[in-house]
C-alpha cells in the first residue's frame, strides 16, 4: 500500500465478452490484461470503502445510479460457452454510495435516476471479479447518458470526483478501441496506434479544461471513428477525465489485443505503476 487515502479514478479495458474464464486462440491473449487487473487492489492507496463503475454497456435517458443492495449478475454477452453463464460473483451493493452519487450529479445540475434492481453487466462483472474476486468491497454502477454527449460526460466525472477524498475508486470501465468488425484485421494495428497516442496525450494533458476541450472534439481525433464507430466504450474514459481533476493522468497499461492497441489511464497514484510493452 502507498501512503495516502484518495482513491485514484482509472479507465480500464474490461475486455471482450467473458473473455478471462475460456480459453482463447492463441492460449494466452488476455493473460496480461488478467494480470493487470490482479495487481490494482495491491496498488491502490487503501482498501476502497466502494467502488463506482461507469459501464459502456448501460445507456439510459438520464445518468441512472444504481442503488440495489444485492444486483444480479447480467450476462449480457451471446454465443459464449455454457459455463460462462454460470459464473458467480456475490459482490454487494452500497445505497448510500448510490445515494451520495446521484446527489453529487444532482447538484451539478445533470439530470439524474436511480435504480433498485439492475444487475451488474459484463463491463462491470468481467473485470471486477478477476480484480476483487472475494466480492470483498462494495460496487455502484453507474450508466452512461443515452445522448452520448462527451461534455456531459466529462462533467459527470467533475462531479463525481468528490468522492475520491470519501474512499470510493472510481473506475470507467469500455474499451480504448471498439470496432468489432477490425478486431484481429492486420489492417487495424496502425490506426489503432496512432488513435492510442492520441489518447494518452490528451489524458495527459495537466489543465482540466484544455483536456475536456479536446475530449469533447475526439471524432476529430487520428482514426477516431475507425477506433470508434459509436463512442460508448470511449465516453467512460470522460467521466474519469473529469473525475481526475487539474492533475495529469497517465497509461497505466498498455498491449496489443485482438489485434489492435488497447490502452488503461489513471488519474491518482498507483504503486508500481506497470506499462505493457508489446
Amino acid at each position: 500500500m502507498i501512503s495516502g487515502s484518495r482513491q485514484p479514478a482509472i479507465y480500464l479495458p474490461h475486455g471482450a465478452g467473458p473473455c478471462f474464464f475460456m480459453p482463447w486462440t492463441p492460449p494466452h491473449e488476455w493473460d496480461g490484461l488478467r494480470a493487470w487487473l490482479q495487481t490494482l487492489p495491491q496498488r491502490l492507496p487503501a482498501t476502497p470503502r466502494a467502488i463506482l463503475c461507469i459501464t459502456a454497456h448501460w445507456e439510459a435517458p438520464a445518468f441512472t445510479v444504481s442503488t440495489a443492495a444485492a444486483p444480479s449478475l447480467l450476462y449480457d454477452y451471446h454465443g459464449f460457452p455454457e459455463h460462462t453463464y454460470q459464473l458467480r460473483w456475490p459482490v454487494r451493493g452500497a445505497p448510500a454510495v448510490a445515494e451520495r452519487a446521484a446527489q453529487l450529479l444532482r447538484q451539478a445540475g445533470l439530470e439524474v435516476a436511480v435504480d433498485l434492481r439492475r444487475g451488474y453487466d459484463h463491463g462491470t462483472f468481467i473485470p471486477l471479479m478477476v480484480a476483487w474476486p472475494q466480492a470483498d468491497v462494495p460496487v455502484v454502477q453507474v450508466s452512461l447518458q443515452a445522448k452520448l454527449d462527451p461534455l456531459q460526460h466529462v462533467r459527470a466525472g467533475e462531479a463525481l470526483a468528490a468522492l475520491r477524498d470519501e474512499g470510493i475508486l472510481i473506475i470507467g470501465s469500455g474499451m480504448s478501441w471498439h470496432n468489432m468488425a477490425h478486431y484481429n484485421n492486420p489492417a487495424a494495428r496502425t490506426p489503432s496506434e496512432r488513435f492510442d497516442a492520441w489518447l494518452t496525450e490528451v489524458m495527459s494533458e495537466a489543465d482540466a479544461g484544455r483536456r475536456a476541450r479536446l475530449l469533447a472534439r475526439w471524432q476529430a481525433a487520428p482514426d477516431a471513428l475507425f477506433a470508434h464507430p459509436r463512442a460508448e466504450h470511449l465516453l467512460p474514459a470522460m467521466v474519469v477525465a473529469g473525475a481526475g481533476g487539474n492533475t495529469p493522468g497517465y497509461k497505466d497499461y498498455s498491449d496489443v489485443l485482438m489485434g489492435v492497441r488497447i490502452s488503461a489511464f489513471a488519474f491518482g497514484e498507483l504503486s508500481a505503476v506497470r506499462t505493457g510493452t508489446a
